[in-house]
């Protein structure tokens, strides 16, 4: 979405990384080296409370960016940042992040309108935990989910599920049988592969509805330029894959 000259200064500083399930980008508090840019993986936004219980905040898929505290100027974050669902991503040096954001209109932009739109499911998820039962939570997770990822399945345990949405493993196990019974999933051995999109749909609360749109309506505010440089073709499963970088010497 960004014009062609913005895009090819960037490119060369891209570095491509795998992304494992369980890999942390970043602890809590931690100052950030690199932002994040998924591809085909998932990472979660998690809090962490001290007697080690957690709960999701947000999720960031192939739509965003992980590290938004990098350009918002509080260097830091409390959260932790959680590769949920394996894959590959591109990492960019904080610093030059920041001198984009200074001096490149279009990348602030862009940025900005991104983290309304993430504020907006982080409020949602808050709502949607404290008014919407167990058997909705699950619905909102896997369609948001979905729809950052290029295949429709997702592998994620049942206690992996629990400890995003913050409550126990048992409920998000009735919850799954239950959509397994309707048809909408199928689920086995850690894999949770989507059947009926549109039942799944049917099934959710609104707050799946009110940050999908959100996305949309602020994303589609900025217009794809006519020399912009097409990126989506960088890394896709199945393609031959460039030189991978080391990702295990910091963050």
């Amino acid at each position: 979405m960004l014009p062609k000259a913005d895009c090819e200064r960037l490119s060369p500083h891209l570095e491509l990384v795998s992304m494992p399930l369980g890999k942390v980008l970043y602890e809590s508090g931690g100052h950030l080296k690199h932002v994040y840019f998924p591809t085909t993986s998932i990472v979660s936004l998690i809090y962490v409370l001290e007697n080690g219980s957690s709960a999701e905040i947000a999720v960031v898929g192939n739509e965003g960016i992980v590290g938004i505290s990098v350009f918002m100027g509080g260097d830091t974050t409390p959260s932790r940042a959680l590769v949920q669902s394996a894959g590959f991503g591109y990492r960019l040096p904080a610093q030059l992040l920041k001198q984009e954001f200074d001096h490149s209109g279009p990348m602030r932009c862009l940025l900005l309108l991104y983290t309304q739109a993430l504020i907006t499911q982080m409020t949602q998820t808050a709502v949607c935990n404290r008014h919407h039962g167990i058997e909705q939570q699950p619905c909102r997770w896997l369609l948001l989910s979905f729809d950052r990822l290029t295949t429709d399945t997702l592998c994620m345990t049942q206690e992996l599920i629990a400890n995003m949405l913050g409550v126990r493993r048992e409920g998000v196990t009735v919850a799954a049988g239950h959509l397994h019974q309707f048809g909408l999933i199928d689920y086995n051995r850690g894999h949770i592969k989507l059947i009926d999109r549109t039942g799944l749909e049917k099934t959710v609360c609104e707050c799946y509805t009110v940050v999908k749109r959100e996305f949309d309506r602020l994303l589609a505010k900025i217009p794809l330029p006519h020399d912009h440089l097409d990126h989506t073709q960088l890394h896709r499963p199945g393609n031959s894959v460039p030189v991978l970088h080391d990702d295990n010497k910091g963050n």
